[in-house]
């Protein structure tokens, strides 16, 4: 069966890895480009703050090229929308009919990908979609992927948390209410080795640092979030 040609939207984090082990497992894709949006002034991801030679030594290691979407410093989801159309229109041109994600429950969040994607002819794929957060976590841990705690929320889990590794012990150790996956935001995290590595990715950590955003609401009003990040580096 002739496999499906499909853009594989790379975090760089968790559920990321853990969803393109599920794509490549099941054989059915074609992966053409980790496609990921990187801050164009840090050279940093959004959000999991992953710096440019993470992300490349991330991509050569698992033996998929890298392409990236640069957004403006803090950018609203205009520029992100842009940006990601450019990109879907040059991967559309190359035969790509798939775009795939690594999310679990936010139904928001998948709605919107299909609306920005649907009018370019391209679908959405979500391998982890359709377990609970539980289940995802448990399937997480006996893939024998590697990651690491690299963002928090400042008024969740906080800088505390920076560096820990994602285990079983992570998890029964997270306050009530926290999503396993911190598919809420409550964490982010870099992945360094595990079944879709050649060989491990080499970091180390920094100082965690933290960083406000002003974050628009459905309702028009702006919220102030405060974050921690890892000051990732190249080992």
């Amino acid at each position: 069966m002739e496999r499906i040609k499909a853009v594989f939207n790379w975090s760089g984090g968790k559920d990321s890895a853990h969803a393109l082990w599920r794509a490549v497992r099941s054989d059915r894709y074609e992966i053409a480009a980790l496609l990921t949006t990187v801050n164009r002034d840090t050279l940093r991801s959004t959000m999991h703050g992953i710096p440019m030679p993470l992300l490349q030594a991330q991509a050569e290691s698992i033996g998929i090229p890298l392409r990236v979407a640069d957004l403006t410093p803090k950018g609203n989801m205009e520029d992100y929308a842009e940006a990601m159309s450019r990109a879907v229109e040059q991967f559309k041109a190359q035969g790509v009919t798939h775009f795939i994600f690594g999310d679990i429950f936010l139904h928001d969040v998948r709605k919107y990908r299909e609306q920005q994607l649907a009018p370019h002819g391209i679908e959405v794929v979500e391998p982890l979609w359709g377990q609970s957060s539980e289940a995802v976590m448990r399937d997480y841990l006996a893939t024998g992927l590697k990651t690491v705690v690299v963002t928090t929320m400042a008024d969740g889990l906080g800088a505390s948390a920076i560096g820990q590794v994602i285990d079983a012990g992570f998890v029964a150790s997270l306050p009530a209410g926290t999503d396993p996956n911190g598919e809420n935001g409550e964490y982010h995290t870099f992945c360094y080795d595990g079944p879709i590595f050649r060989s491990p990715v080499p970091f180390r950590l920094g100082k965690p640092f933290s960083e406000s955003y002003d974050i628009r609401l459905d309702d028009g009003k702006t919220k102030t979030c405060t974050y921690w990040f890892a000051d990732l580096k190249e080992a």
